[in-house]
């Protein structure tokens, strides 16, 4: 099980997911009529395919922000 998302990669059944190449957002409509649009085209917005790679996001339970976490990153590149 994947701890950050709480995803068990190894149960998931390839053929119930969405794959991302078939999503299709219309810039025009306003954010959350995006949101809402991408999540019907989706489905599970933590867990799809990319091809045929299975994609699964989570989040940390942290206090840092992402925007700290990529000038950490970028600041090491240097």
């Amino acid at each position: 099980m994947d701890m950050r998302s709480g995803i068990d990669r190894k149960g998931i059944d390839k053929s119930s997911l969405r794959d991302i190449s078939g999503v299709s957002i219309d810039m025009t409509l306003p954010q959350q009529e995006r949101i809402k649009s991408y999540v019907e085209q989706i489905g599970n917005p933590y867990c799809y395919l990319d091809g045929d790679i299975v994609v699964t996001i989570g989040y940390a339970d942290t206090d840092v922000s992402l925007q700290d976490r990529l000038k950490s990153y970028i600041s090491n590149l240097k």
